[in-house]
């Protein structure tokens, strides 16, 4: 059975005002100083060198440490991230997810803020760049993009046995990734406002190159040559700067799946990688039988992410196939009926079938933002209803 693990970025905000505070390298040194000095749990412990804007920090956690949510430093001092170990069960990924935010949520009030997950700052934001060489070189390159990047993702690695089996899956998975996105979206409000998106991260994240769908590559050299090609452009500053929705992992031998908001329930991340697991053993398998890539164009792609992107699961979406508007629930089935025979072989089945039933009734955390918002006027009610989710049990939202 493939492995799996997950990198969620959170928020630190303020319990009583819900504005955002930069209080990431107190609460590094905080985890430091608790842990001995843990690896992976302060600034001074990531490679730097391949760190990434705002997705960069890669912080999977290896089985050798002892705790979950691994926590490391981010683009803005009003976020962290946070890591779980490899699992290859939903039930010990769940409960690792739920631990990880936790013990980040713990580190955060002992020094006086919250840790949450939203994709976004609901409150009006001037976030504070992360003191590091690199990151002052992304400052100066990107200018106001990169001033204002503050937003979280969910990344969820998931094993390949090769090279040319990851290029494979890149291939097959390209037209269902957004799918994943309209399942994840969390961010509809920037700046104090209602911006109409269910994920207006996806918006603002792609102010950066090199992001968004991939073309077919076909092939290990092609990829090679696709990086290679970018890399003299100098526009990017090494590899760790290539934010494709999803890309071979530099560090671990993974598939890293990158489209999605970080989920408001720790219930709803747990679906997600349950899915892209699948996604990814569902490509792999055809790409071993001879089965090729849906040769759908990048345009189009772009076009789904965006529709994904503005509404999420409450309005129409693009079939991944037909590339034609069908209903949120179409989507969704189509794609849970294409990794079907995955999801019966690690044993997934039942798992995603019941939080796709509970996900399309309830909605994604960028519905139940605005409905706090609805229930209560103003945002920072948003932001405290949201550390309540961020926090709950399984099965409780």
């Amino acid at each position: 059975m493939r492995t799996f693990g997950v990198e969620e970025e959170l928020l630190l905000v303020d319990q009583g005002s819900g504005a955002i505070v930069p209080a990431a390298s107190a609460l590094l040194a905080h985890a430091g100083k608790e842990s001995g000095g843990e690896p992976g749990n302060s600034s001074a412990d990531s490679d730097c060198s391949d760190v990434g804007l705002g997705y960069g920090v890669t912080g999977f956690a290896l089985p050798s440490h002892r705790h979950a949510g691994t926590i490391t430093v981010e683009f803005q001092q009003e976020q962290i991230e946070i890591a779980s170990r490899i699992h290859t069960s939903v039930e010990e990924l769940g409960a690792d997810i739920r631990a990880g935010r936790a013990r980040a949520d713990a580190y955060a009030q002992a020094v006086g803020v919250r840790a949450i997950a939203l994709a976004t700052a609901p409150l009006p934001a001037a976030p504070h760049g992360t003191e590091q060489p690199r990151f002052d070189m992304m400052h100066a390159q990107f200018g106001l993009t990169a001033d204002e990047q503050l937003t979280c993702g969910c990344h969820v690695h998931v094993s390949i046995d090769s090279v040319e089996e990851g290029v494979a899956v890149l291939d097959r998975i390209r037209i269902w990734l957004p799918v994943l996105a309209a399942l994840s979206t969390n961010s509809p409000f920037w700046n104090g406002r209602d911006t109409g998106y269910a994920s207006f991260r996806t918006q603002v994240w792609n102010r950066l190159p090199a992001t968004g769908p991939m073309e077919i590559l076909g092939s290990t050299d092609n990829y090679r040559l696709l990086i290679d090609q970018l890399l003299k452009t100098e526009v990017l500053f090494d590899e760790g700067m290539v934010y494709f929705d999803a890309r071979l992992s530099r560090a671990y031998p993974t598939v890293e799946i990158r489209v999605g908001d970080v989920c408001l329930c720790a219930d709803d991340t747990v679906l997600l990688a349950a899915l892209s697991r699948a996604l990814v053993e569902t490509a792999a398998e055809q790409w071993r039988t001879g089965h090729p890539p849906e040769d759908v164009p990048v345009a189009i792609l772009r076009m789904a992410a965006w529709q994904a992107s503005r509404w999420g699961l409450e309005g129409d979406l693009l079939h991944p196939v037909r590339a034609t508007p069908c209903s949120a629930a179409d989507a969704v089935s189509s794609l849970v009926d294409y990794v079907r025979p995955a999801l019966i072989d690690s044993g997934d089945e039942a798992f995603v079938d019941e939080m796709i039933e509970r996900i399309m009734c309830r909605g994604t955390g960028a519905r139940r933002q605005r409905a706090a918002l609805e229930r209560n006027g103003n945002l920072a009610d948003v932001v405290r209803e949201a550390i309540r989710s961020s926090h709950l049990p399984e099965g409780s939202l």
